[in-house]
């Protein structure tokens, strides 16, 4: 009897474990572009971390369109893809009022459609290796199981902080 009374608390345990890291939000993402890490946090507590791939115009912050560079600074999850050719894509706010306005002052277009994505067909192969080396056009890829889980966590208007 004390062997099914242990059982059936390591199952209770599993199950409350299971269901309250399910009910935990994914309330702000940071990426840290030096570290090539995309994290997902609920208040301070870290969730989940993924290694990234980037623009592959270099680390520093984007500045035009077509620069293939990913930006700086504080934007948020706007809206999805789901048909995205990048597998599914979250979309992020960038270019915000600031962004538009030093492009507008360089005379330049500050460019737009930065996403969180996964690799798609064309992509594929890379698997696990992608962010070996920075591929996108300025976007944040993550492999096509990550989006899936990231997809899933992360609420429409989730403040994404991207970092040097």
């Amino acid at each position: 009897m004390a062997r099914n009374a242990k059982i059936a608390l390591l199952l209770m345990f599993v199950v409350i474990t299971a269901f309250g890291s399910m009910q935990t939000k994914v309330d702000r993402i940071v990426v840290l572009k030096k570290e090539h890490k995309l994290i997902l946090l609920s208040g301070d507590q870290i969730l989940k971390t993924y290694s990234v791939a980037l623009g592959s115009g270099g680390l520093a912050p984007k500045r035009r369109q077509g620069d293939d560079r990913t930006p700086e600074g504080l934007y948020k999850i706007d809206y999805r893809n789901p048909a995205s050719r990048f597998h599914l894509a979250l979309h992020i706010s960038y270019p915000d009022e600031t962004d538009r306005e030093l492009a507008r002052k360089r005379g330049v277009s500050p460019g737009g459609d930065i996403m969180i994505h996964g690799l798609g067909s064309e992509f594929r192969s890379l698997g696990t290796k992608q962010y070996l080396y920075d591929w996108t056009a300025g976007c944040i890829a993550v492999t096509d199981s990550e989006i899936e889980e990231i997809w899933r966590l992360v609420p429409d208007q989730t403040p994404v902080d991207i970092r040097p």
